[in-house]
């Protein structure tokens, strides 16, 4: 399925955001989706996890945006560096600017648009959550440090979970290590302490990344494919059917 990349500002600094345009004039739902770090730090054209990822959404009948977050630093710098030069008010912005991009598209209803992240994608689906009331509905995959602070003067986000006003379903591995199942037991209890409508989905036998159908050692189809199913009859619930 095609996409096209389109370049907006977010400070002084140029970021990619790659939008896929479901067939039919809409107006579609639409979706903010959240990479990984690994491969997609150098440049979301190599990550084929999210690639396919977006594409499945779209064929589903979302328009979705993937902004590329690590355009902080160059394609070719160290994941490392990138990963604890990461900061939260800085990926706020670029969540900000790839959602005003994706809510001003002919064809999108600006009104059923939620936010999707896998790994650290999870974490900043988190995030965005947290920090944009408009998202509609929001789905963590896997997705660690969300107990942990990034950049100075930002809380852990894990706090911000009283910020949340949309629905959230979350998806782990219990054989991870990043969330752990203890961490996964706070991400819920915050979220409960909050009221925030969710939902929670845990798997035997799957541990990290367990939709990264490129990884052999990770990647778990049956698990993946019953979470696909959810996430999609959540997404219809929350951004079509409302």
């Amino acid at each position: 399925m095609a996409h096209r990349v389109e370049t907006v500002l977010v400070g002084e600094s140029p970021m990619e955001v790659f939008l896929f345009t479901p067939e039919g004039a809409g107006p579609h739902p639409g979706l903010v989706l959240c990479s990984h770090i690994p491969v997609a730090h150098a440049g979301l054209e190599h990550d084929l996890v999210t690639l396919a990822t977006a594409q499945r959404y779209c064929a589903d009948g979302y328009y979705v945006a993937a902004p590329f977050i690590f355009h902080w630093w160059p394609k070719s710098g160290d994941i490392d560096t990138k990963r604890a030069g990461s900061r939260d008010d800085w990926t706020r912005l670029d969540l900000d600017a790839a959602f005003a991009l994706l809510a001003s598209q002919t064809g999108v209803n600006e009104e059923r648009i939620g936010i999707v992240g896998h790994c650290w994608g999870g974490r900043v689906a988190w995030l965005g959550a947290c920090t944009n009331p408009r998202y509609q509905a929001a789905a963590i995959f896997y997705g660690g440090r969300v107990k942990l602070a990034m950049g100075p003067g930002t809380p852990p986000a894990i706090e911000l979970a009283p910020q949340i006003r949309c629905p959230v379903i979350g998806f782990f591995g219990n054989q991870d290590t990043n969330p752990t199942p203890a961490d996964v037991d706070d991400y819920q209890a915050a979220l409960e302490k909050a009221g925030v409508k969710h939902e929670f989905h845990r798997y035997d036998g799957a541990g990290h990344a367990f939709q990264s159908f490129n990884n052999p050692e990770r990647y778990r189809e049956d698990a993946s494919e019953d979470a696909w199913l959810r996430v999609l009859a959540f997404f219809q619930e929350h951004l079509k059917d409302r």
